[in-house]
């Protein structure tokens, strides 16, 4: 048997500068293997426990310089490395990369159909993409099932793979057989340090290097040239909210009391801030060409949780009726509901704004699961031809996405925040390409809003959950029912779901919470037992209150990642959101910045929340949240009127 591991070397986020071009400059910052890709490592190192005579291999695809984080694995155990480097290889997009790496491990011998097993660890996703496509794509690429967003794998004595995915709520137990990719969150079992052995070894240890004809890829699909995606403009991203307020005063009542008086005259005044984004060029004297090819239609996903069409679901009707408005020429909005029984769901679906539900019933169908359900978008999209193919970015979306979007030969953007229809100048052809998929998505440390277009069609995006408003219900709507009967073998029911644990899990309270309680960093030494109870006191005053928290509250154990806000959870608009101990990092502000009022609370004063904060305290969370509890018990609600029930 062999283990493989895919890794990739990334700069260490605190050391990233911005360069004279206005994008992150690299070239100075210390690298690291990527975080989630370190838990993969560390998952091939846990399953060799139960085949201790499985080899084990690291593989990545960059230039040279990684080596060191190919040298760094082999110092953990690993036996043999691998690295795909080419300078055709720049430039390439998560298809072109899903691809790459998969047709590199082909060459060495592992296929579908290799009568040694063979399994592939991998990382949920890199920090300096964060789109988690790649493991996906590789899967499909070599035609072999897959589960993500996995916290730990065990090995059965059949030869099996039990893994706990993580799902929005919960989570779920899944069999997998072999061969299979598994992507892993930082949740798991963290990553061993080298031994002094392993270090020696690693020194003198062969790192095998392969150039693209070494593999027989070719570059029609690689590179940027070969990819079906580019990034077309990168901007600033620019703050509207006003400077913080803050508390001023000697121990915790008189901070409180600087808060509530603060909190009732409004805070600072809004300031007027410019945009930085540039304004449109007067377009060249180009002809006008449209390479959709036929290609019409908008298409979306309708997850079920709980037996309900799921919030991030209904919220893409927002952005699909926009889309369909500026295509005009009858554009409709059809949306997949795929399940048992799922038919009277649709009614929802047309009253928020969908044209036409296509339904897929199949008794094998009532949970989700990768293999079937992007093999029925494939047949849609080769029967309907559409447009753009919309998925929510939950854990579910962020998978089916990718592994859609390989079967259809098209690119895929990743947690998209705004999805336009404009242009693209080309001008080595001196043509401008409309209409086409303008799909926005924040990057590098969301610093800088990327502009995403796709060449191939459909064009595929996902979008990140709880950044739509759910479009306004029209009750009564109706639309046209459509069946759609795929065609399904035993292949693609090969992956079991032994159990799905689901709850609310602060899902949906989150995106219907007027006031969210955040904890941090700072909150874990109580198990954030004071953001809790200070969500508990807003509750029993009237007011729709959910907690939640930071990163790595959920990476350090202290709660499951349906609560976690930020670039890789949820983003959230209540009318104020409470951050407890959480010191401010970019990816946690971009799930937060949609809020009404930000309250911050750190006992650092310079953190960097309270540079995206509208009131700010300083002091220790201990101290001050138990004096707000009392205060909220004796009416104080922030401003917020109890809910009517």
């Amino acid at each position: 048997m062999t283990i493989i591991t895919l890794i990739k070397q990334v700069p260490l986020p605190s050391e990233m500068r911005m360069g004279e071009d206005g994008l992150m400059d690299r070239t100075k910052a210390k690298s690291i293997i990527n975080i989630d890709c370190q838990f993969g490592l560390e998952a091939g190192l846990q399953l060799k426990k139960k085949y201790p005579d499985a080899r084990m291999i690291v593989v990545s695809m960059g230039p040279p310089s990684f080596e060191a984080a190919l040298r760094t694995a082999i110092s953990m155990g690993y036996d043999a490395a691998y690295l795909l480097s080419d300078r055709k290889l720049g430039g390439s997009d998560t298809y072109a990369t899903g691809l790459a790496l998969a047709t590199l491990l082909k060459h060495l011998g592992f296929t579908k159909e290799s009568r040694e097993p063979f399994i592939i660890f991998a990382g949920r996703q890199t920090s300096d993409g964060d789109t988690a496509h790649v493991p996906s794509q590789v899967a499909e690429n070599l035609g072999i099932p897959q589960a993500t967003f996995v916290e730990r794998v065990q090995a059965d004595d059949n030869g099996n793979i039990i893994a706990k995915r993580i799902i929005e709520g919960g989570h779920q137990m899944m069999q997998l057989p072999m061969p299979c990719v598994i992507s892993f969150t930082p949740t798991g079992i963290g990553p061993r340090k080298p031994s002094l052995v392993g270090a020696i070894n690693a020194r003198n240890a062969k790192i095998n290097i392969f150039g693209i004809t070494d593999i027989n890829l070719s570059t029609e699909k690689i590179g940027l040239s070969g990819s079906p995606t580019i990034v077309s403009a990168v901007q600033d991203i620019v703050s509207d909210r006003p400077p913080v307020m803050m508390s001023e005063g000697q121990g915790e009542k008189q901070l409180v009391n600087d808060l509530i008086a603060n909190f009732n005259t409004g805070g600072n005044t809004m300031q007027k801030v410019e945009s930085k984004e540039k304004a449109a060029k007067e377009l060249p004297d180009f002809p006008t060409v449209d390479i959709r090819n036929g290609a019409k239609g908008i298409i979306t996903w309708a997850e079920i949780t709980n037996g309900k069409v799921a919030r991030p679901s209904i919220e893409l009707l927002t952005p699909a009726r926009n889309l369909a408005n500026e295509l005009g020429e009858n554009t409709r909005i059809s949306t997949v509901l795929i399940g048992k029984n799922v038919e009277p769901l649709a009614q929802t679906l047309f009253e928020h704004g969908a044209d036409e539900v296509i339904i897929v019933e199949d008794d094998r169908l009532e949970e989700y699961l990768v293999l079937p359900f992007s093999d029925i978008f494939a047949q849609i999209s080769r029967e309907r031809k559409p447009e753009i193919l919309l998925f929510a970015a939950t854990t579910s979306g962020r998978e089916l996405a990718p592994r859609t979007a390989v079967k259809t030969g098209s690119g895929v953007t990743a947690d998209c925040t705004g999805l336009i229809i404009g242009n693209y100048i080309d001008r080595k052809k001196k043509e401008i390409v409309y209409p086409i998929l303008h799909s926005r998505r924040p990057t590098y440390g969301e610093s800088k809003l990327a502009t995403i277009l796709g060449f191939e069609f459909p064009q595929v995006s996902t979008a990140r959950a709880g950044t739509f408003e759910v479009p306004e219900e029209q009750k009564g709507r109706t639309g046209k029912i459509s069946t759609f009967k795929p065609l399904l073998n035993d292949e693609h029911f090969i992956v079991k779901i032994q159990q799905t644990i689901r709850g609310e899990g602060g899902l949906q309270g989150l995106f219907d919470a007027d006031i969210i309680v955040a904890g941090g960093r700072g909150t874990v030494g109580n198990e954030l037992a004071y953001v809790k109870e200070l969500a508990e006191a807003l509750k029993a005053q009237g007011v729709r209150a959910e907690w939640a928290c930071s990163r790595v509250v959920v990476d350090e154990g202290f709660s499951e990642y349906a609560r976690q806000i930020g670039q890789t959870g949820k983003t959230v608009r209540p009318k104020v959101y409470i951050a407890i101990g959480i010191s401010g990092a970019i990816q946690h502000i971009a799930g937060i910045k949609e809020s009404g009022k930000i309250v911050a609370l750190d006992h650092n004063a310079k953190a960097s929340i309270f540079h995206h904060s509208d009131f700010g305290i300083v002091g220790e969370y201990e101290d001050i949240i138990p004096e707000l509890i009392e205060r909220v018990k004796g009416g104080f609600t922030f401003g917020i009127d109890p809910a009517k029930k």
